[in-house]
């Protein structure tokens, strides 16, 4: 199988402003000279990390939908990050991902944030999403999610690459960065995690430490405190190899999923 070229963008993000957000990502993903299959952003990248649903929320018509669209046909790369959208009445925290033929694939956040009410203002997911890109296997995961093993569990080996896109603060860095290397271990697979940095409107700062991980738990790449656009080549062989050596998905526990 060939190689996976993902580009992360590591970089704050303005608070509540949707249209100064896109138009900092264009000129991000702009300047990206390397050939790339996948560009990664963060959580609620057109806002931050905001409980205020009612006064940013758009549809699956909305400027952000369209935007994700358009880049991603006019960069010829697939694009996927989170942002805030009414649909059905119901406010969602939900992951895009675009591809440039023009298809659209969703993932709604599964587990809401109960610590600043996130679970009082949106409604939780109930589905996992697998996109194949290049013959690989990647699943998206929101923040929060990254905390919960069995949601996040590689039975049969599902997936080749878990995705965390998220508005990580600060002062629980050292749990982020824990946890990445556990869920790529026990998961057997590739994990990227791509957090924003700078200080929200709340007040809270974020370290970014946006990370590649093989495998094994061995870091590839962390970058901390400041902004970036990285791009990284992962090999299905440390995969494959992997696997074949050290079978340890063979004996994982069965578990039932919604």
């Amino acid at each position: 199988m060939e190689d996976l070229s993902v580009t992360i963008i590591q970089t704050e993000l303005f608070w509540e402003d949707i249209e100064s957000n896109l138009s900092a990502f264009d000129e991000k993903i702009n300047s990206i000279e390397a050939d790339t299959d996948l560009i990664i952003l963060p959580e609620m990248f057109t806002t931050g990390f905001s409980m205020n649903a009612p006064k940013l929320a758009q549809d699956m018509k909305g400027s952000a939908v369209s935007w994700i669209l358009e880049k991603s046909r006019e960069k010829h790369t697939d694009i996927t990050g989170s942002v805030i959208i009414k649909d059905q009445g119901k406010y969602f925290n939900r992951l895009l991902w675009a591809k440039p033929n023009g298809e659209l694939y969703t993932y709604d956040k599964k587990h809401l944030f109960r610590m600043i009410g996130e679970h009082n203002i949106y409604a939780a997911g109930n589905r996992h999403l697998t996109v194949t890109l290049r013959g690989w296997k990647l699943r998206p995961f929101i923040c929060y999610d990254m905390r919960f093993p069995i949601w996040t569990r590689n039975l049969d080996n599902q997936y080749d690459v878990a995705i965390y896109i998220a508005n990580w603060p600060e002062k629980r860095a050292s749990h982020w960065k824990l946890l990445m290397p556990a869920r790529a271990v026990e998961n057997q697979c590739y994990v990227i995690g791509v957090n924003r940095v700078g200080k929200d409107g709340k007040g809270y700062s974020h370290s970014g430490d946006s990370s590649v991980i093989d495998p094994t738990g061995k870091i590839f790449f962390q970058q901390a405190n400041t902004a970036c656009i990285h791009t990284i080549r992962l090999t299905y062989d440390a995969v494959k190899t992997y696997r074949e050596k050290f079978s340890a998905w063979m004996d994982a526990d069965e578990i039932c999923f919604p």
